[in-house]
């Protein structure tokens, strides 16, 4: 299969200035995109995310705004809608912001384009938490065509089958070209601990393990490790991510759901143990207790599906791309951690642990 093209093309990225979108939109420029209008609120990103061109335009606010919604004309190729409330810790914390900024921004993007006439296609960020057998014994790669339990963890994982669903609804009801992607574990460079707004648990700092272990690792901070690092996950590299995704606009089946997944699945531990090794071996690893609202501790998706219908497959094996993120993290640790003290002061009042 020859590379996937966006040239030309008129793109909206929804979330554009978080982690992945910012990513996305760095390589649909370098695609040769026409145009690039992004929507986000800044919930749990930073401006200086995106990059700085007459090519992209960034509108501050929620997908969910009306506001927002009616300056959105139908003039777009592609829309990838990456919003979400950042993520299953936060959601335990606050339902009812997840579900306004996760369920509600769904529902209501797919009202305002249903209709519009040069749409090709929609791409949905789904998570392949939602899906995974909650086990902690030995894992079996999860397919798309799992079953989808009626039991979940948090309600990040709830809403966002839920965005399935109604992906699936607008699809079938109303023909919109709705593609569908489950993300695994995604790391890389451009994620910024502490990006965004305060939103109410020490996750809004330590919301995701890699960039954790490794900003710690380099400060010379304790590693700990939930459930003595055992469980194990699929890290996909934010350039495999991004590649996937434009994979799903110019080549996805409208109505079909893709695992972007490396199919491989790491422990926490042995993920430490490399970050450790890394950044100069200072860190001490320390084993903690369970995550009382976890009950998935196995999970990796199977890529087979992405790579027979759409020529994809992870390339960044998890050492080149933790070593790529050691480098970007120690030439932005200016930034971390002027996010990280924004929210000291929140962390302290909440009675956590101080960054």
């Amino acid at each position: 299969m020859t590379e996937p093209s966006l040239g030309g093309t008129a793109v909206l990225v929804v979330g554009g200035a978080g982690f992945v979108g910012s990513n996305l939109c760095r390589a649909l420029l370098a695609d040769g995109a026409a145009s690039i209008v992004v929507v986000d609120n800044l919930l749990s990103a930073e401006r200086e995310n995106l990059p700085a061109t007459t090519q992209l335009e960034f509108r501050q606010g929620s997908i969910a705004d009306d506001r927002v919604l009616a300056a959105l004309d139908d003039r777009f190729d592609y829309v990838f809608h990456l919003a979400t409330y950042h993520g299953n810790q936060s959601s335990i914390a606050d339902p009812l912001a997840d579900h306004a900024n996760n369920t509600l921004t769904t529902l209501k993007l797919y009202e305002r384009i249903k209709g519009f006439a040069r749409l090709r296609k929609v791409v949905y960020a789904s998570a392949g938490c939602t899906v995974a057998e909650k086990t902690f014994a030995a894992a079996h790669a999860t397919p798309e065509d799992a079953p989808v339990s009626l039991w979940h963890d948090s309600p990040y994982q709830i809403s966002k089958i839920v965005g399935e669903l109604y992906s699936n609804y607008y699809f079938t009801r109303h023909r919109l070209s709705v593609v569908k992607a489950r993300f695994q574990n995604i790391y890389g460079p451009g994620e910024i601990l502490g990006a965004g707004q305060w939103r109410g648990t020490a996750a809004t700092v330590w919301r995701n393990v890699t960039p954790t272990f490794i900003y710690r690792a380099i400060k010379g901070l304790p590693l700990v490790l939930d459930n003595g690092g055992r469980a194990g996950r699929d890290f996909i590299y934010v350039g495999d991510i991004v590649a996937g995704l434009m994979r799903c606009a110019t080549r996805g089946v409208p109505g079909e759901v893709y695992n972007l997944a490396s199919g491989v699945e790491t422990t926490i531990l042995d993920l430490a143990e490399r970050v450790k090794a890394l950044t100069g071996g200072a860190a001490r690893i320390e084993l903690g207790p369970p995550r009382d609202w976890d009950r998935s501790g196995h999970r990796y998706g199977d890529p087979a599906k992405a790579r027979t219908a759409l020529g994809f497959t992870a390339t960044v094996a998890l050492d080149e791309g933790l070593a790529q993120t050691v480098e970007w993290t120690r030439a932005n640790l200016a930034l971390i951690e002027r996010c990280i003290a924004r929210h000291r002061a929140h962390l302290v009042a909440a009675g956590a642990a101080a960054p």
